[in-house]
């Protein structure tokens, strides 16, 4: 039986779902959603400008989702995953926002381990297993996500180890925007908007996420990296285009280089 948050000393936790025209994966995320033994307190899709298979999918379960579903969407316009990201931290109510990619399976502790390792001054840099092709396939065809480190088909097995007891172990603190994802990403709202949230700049895919984490790093808040908790599966799928990721870390080195602490063309002019 899912847990809802009731506890006062506790943050209230938006959890962001980016997507785009990938309905299937997007329907394995939210059921790993339903399944989470502590439940957010709102999940907002970030739609990237997918089209009516999307919409459908999820005007078909939002009354019968166990916490608030909300859809955030934009018309299809190239790779603006920034200019989504922004527009659905606008909406969202909860003061502690968790993000993940509409393409992966949670662990059904993913929300109470991210709710563990929350700590003001500090955002949270998660990790994710690989899943094989086939893999992948064998999911789609069975609709089943209980998955397992020990499952064929997980690849960097590791990232998929979940040990809470050991997990204040498994954390350490740096301040470094290397290696930081969206997909397993939290961070306190006040925090993303003090910085102006995410670069718009930055369309087509890559390292928005990491000159996020720069300009938090420069503003002194600590990123926190966390394993053996908040456990993720990515499904396969081909790669993006990545024609404009030189350019795109290019920003990334100069907002570190010259310490940027906030963007211009941000959360508020999205």
């Amino acid at each position: 039986m899912p847990i809802k948050n009731t506890s006062p000393e506790l943050p209230k936790v938006s959890l962001i779902v980016s997507t785009y025209n990938w309905p299937e994966a997007l329907n394995l995320c939210l059921q790993s959603i339903r399944n989470q033994v502590f439940l957010p307190d709102e999940v907002i899709v970030a739609d990237d400008g997918s089209g009516e298979e999307t919409r459908q999918l999820i005007e078909s379960i939002i009354s019968e989702f166990p916490t608030p579903l909300k859809h955030v969407w934009h018309e299809d316009a190239g790779f603006r995953k920034t200019i989504i990201l922004n527009n659905a931290i606008k909406v969202a109510s909860g003061e502690y926002i968790v993000q993940v990619d509409g393409d992966v399976i949670l662990n059904k502790y993913f929300i109470k381990d991210h709710l563990f390792s929350a700590e003001w001054g500090t955002f949270v840099r998660g990790t994710r297993a690989m899943l094989s092709p086939k893999k992948t396939q064998q999911i789609f065809h069975s609709g089943n996500i209980n998955l397992s480190p020990w499952d064929a088909g997980v690849i960097n097995r590791n990232n998929a180890m979940r040990f809470s007891i050991f997990q204040s172990l498994g954390s350490r603190k740096e301040m470094s925007s290397r290696s930081v994802r969206g997909s397993n990403l939290a961070f306190w709202k006040s925090d993303f908007i003090h910085v102006n949230g995410y670069n718009n700049d930055l369309t087509g895919w890559g390292h928005e996420d990491e000159e996020l984490a720069a300009r938090l790093i420069n503003n002194g808040i600590t990123k926190k990296i966390v394993k053996l908790c908040a456990v993720q599966y990515h499904l396969h799928h081909a790669h993006l285009s990545r024609q404009n990721e030189n350019w795109q870390n290019s920003i990334v080195q100069k907002t570190v280089a010259e310490k940027i602490m906030r963007c211009t063309n941000g959360y508020d002019a999205s």
